[in-house]
């Protein structure tokens, strides 16, 4: 059974930054495509950066130059670096994982970023 926890959510300033992690368990070999979405109130999820199994990044247009997402394959970790964050940041953040055609998610953190 695969399961996502995230970490590193917060209230934050305008302008600051703020580290997400995201750690899977359970039975993964090779486990490569996962990234993050997000969610604010009164809108769907959306995509906000992740790795396509060659490695590619694909990023959310909104968070391009400010956003960084990195892996650590053998450690089953996925990370997003968050930078001059604004208050349309604000959102759960959900991390994502695709394994053998199925999708994970974790149960979210919130980032809160205050005007």
């Amino acid at each position: 059974q695969v399961q996502l926890v995230e970490s590193g959510g917060g209230l934050v300033q305008a302008g600051g930054s703020l580290r997400l992690s995201c750690a899977a368990s359970g039975t993964l070999v090779g486990a490569n495509v996962m990234g993050w979405y997000r969610q604010s109130p009164g809108k769907q999820r959306e995509l906000v950066a992740t790795f396509t199994g060659g490695g590619v990044t694909n990023y959310a247009d909104s968070v391009k130059g400010r956003f960084t997402v990195s892996r650590d394959i053998a450690k089953n970790m996925v990370y997003l670096q968050m930078n001059i964050l604004k208050p349309e940041d604000t959102a759960v953040y959900y991390c994502w994982l695709n394994y053998r055609y199925r999708d994970y998610w974790g149960p979210g953190t919130q980032v809160t970023v205050s005007s």
